[in-house]
């Protein structure tokens, strides 16, 4: 028999009847507010074609590292879950893959991904059945249905998750054919693009080299030169500046940045284009350039995002069979207050930069980055990322960062997903979290409930759109 399933109206809020209470008044004034989506992976093309998509395996299943790192540490090979490797689409019948994922569930209680799938299939399919090995089919069969009809199209679920705005994330090689398509689709749904030039700032990646090519080619600069580099950054974020690009992302392996003179920065361009260089030049390369980007930023009003701490494709033979991405990108600890001196001693108190730090080493909240944000005026705290963007995680996050940077150094919630259909469960969680953290303030007699309530809408809706700079972005046309 099918365990039963349901949402609990009072899911995420505090236990103590009085608090939750509070939560529950101020959720009432925030959960349906329109989502802003400033950071995040899903695909443009969904929204450039409208094309329906085509099944359970393929929409929920293969574009979700969190659900398949967790099969696969369980010894469920990744390829017979329907995810793409580097020769082209996945073999896996669609059926058999989510037969799979269903017999293991079990394997997801208590974590987040079990609270955003079962929003998904409770609000956004109507189930009323838990997943299982014994639903499998039913499910399977269900979404199929739904997902050939017009509601379940991209464009008609981008509507219904009154999402306001979405941001992508394109590498600067990116023609962005498929911004230009919605803008001149004449649909309104405001989808934008994000700059993130780590393929041609990591010398370490693996397609460095093609991707300089292409850049140069893209740009129509000489970049054989360290100008012409330069200038290359320039003209490729105008033209992310045109598909709606209010912002930058950096994803380093750490937060160093650098100030080098102008001869030492050009010096240091050649040993890197020559191949005669180091493991320290490559992380003094990526250093410089944040602090290039940051002088861009000033220039073009770009806000800029640093998401350092991750080792990337940790497993190697994941990596070079199925490519990046693939859920082995593992936290290391991050420095911050020395990593980030010598930008901050340049550009730290212009008020028109805007630097966004995330951080998947929870050590620093209290001790590095709350104390950096509550001081420095172009500095804000991203939300709790990636593998603390949990319930406990968004909780610890709160507790250790507002008695020193307050609130408004923050900058609400992004839900940083390639999992479209998890878009508005990932922000009802935030927006609980938020509520059950503000309702023990306003218990505790340290702030009034009208304030709680206008800080949960600022967190929810106000202070994302503020800090992406989302008021200036263009309506799509």
């Amino acid at each position: 028999m099918p365990r039963p399933l349901s949402m609990n109206v009072d899911r995420l809020f505090p236990a103590d009847r009085g608090v939750r209470d509070i939560a529950r008044r101020l959720y009432g004034q925030v959960g349906t507010l329109p989502i802003i989506s400033p950071h995040g992976h899903t695909d443009p093309e969904w929204f450039a074609t409208d094309t329906p998509f085509a099944d359970a395996t393929s929409l929920l299943l293969a574009p979700d590292h969190y659900l398949y790192r967790m099969l696969y540490s369980h010894g469920v090979p990744i390829e017979a879950l329907g995810v793409a490797n580097r020769k082209g689409a996945s073999p896996a019948d669609p059926r058999a893959a989510w037969r799979l994922f269903s017999s293991h569930t079990h394997l997801f209680r208590g974590t987040p991904s079990a609270i955003w799938l079962n929003h998904v299939f409770a609000e956004v399919f109507g189930f009323d059945v838990a997943l299982d090995a014994t639903t499998a089919d039913f499910y399977f069969d269900r979404i199929g249905e739904l997902l050939a009809t017009a509601a379940f199209r991209p464009r008609a679920l981008f509507d219904r998750f009154n999402i306001e705005l979405l941001a992508t994330t394109e590498s600067p090689t990116d023609e962005l054919v498929h911004h230009k398509a919605i803008r001149q689709s004449g649909w309104g749904g405001r989808v934008v693009t994000a700059y993130r030039p780590d393929p041609v700032i990591d010398p370490d990646h693996e397609d460095f080299w093609a991707s300089l090519q292409k850049f140069g080619q893209l740009s129509g600069q000489d970049i054989s030169f360290w100008a012409g580099y330069l200038e290359a950054h320039r003209v490729r974020r105008r033209a992310f500046i045109e598909a709606g690009a209010t912002s930058t992302d950096h994803g380093h392996p750490t937060a160093n940045t650098a100030d080098l003179s102008p001869p030492e920065a050009e010096a240091l361009y050649y040993r890197i284009l020559g191949g005669v260089r180091s493991k320290e030049d490559a992380e003094l390369f990526r250093a410089q350039m944040l602090t290039e980007m940051a002088r861009m930023s000033l220039d073009d009003g770009l806000v800029m995002q640093i998401h350092p701490g991750s080792y990337r494709n940790h497993n190697a033979k994941l990596f070079w069979d199925f490519g990046r991405d693939k859920g082995a990108d593992i936290p290391t600890s991050t420095d911050y207050v020395r990593a980030l001196k010598p930008l901050l001693d340049r550009f730290g108190n212009e008020p028109d930069l805007t630097l966004i730090l995330f951080t998947l080493d929870e050590t620093t909240y209290s001790r590095e980055l709350a104390p950096l944000a509550g001081h420095y005026p172009a500095l804000k705290l991203g939300p709790a990322w990636w593998f603390h963007d949990s319930p406990e995680g968004m909780r610890r996050f709160r507790e250790q960062t507002t008695e020193t940077a307050g609130f408004y150094n923050t900058v609400g919630f992004n839900d940083d997903t390639r999992a479209f259909l998890s878009i508005p469960a990932r922000h009802d969680v935030a927006r609980r979290v938020d509520c059950g953290f503000l309702a023990r303030l306003v218990s505790e007699h340290r702030m009034a409930e009208d304030e709680a309530a206008e800080v949960a809408a600022d967190l929810a809706y106000a202070l994302p759109k503020r800090a992406y700079k989302l008021d200036a972005v263009r309506p799509q046309a």
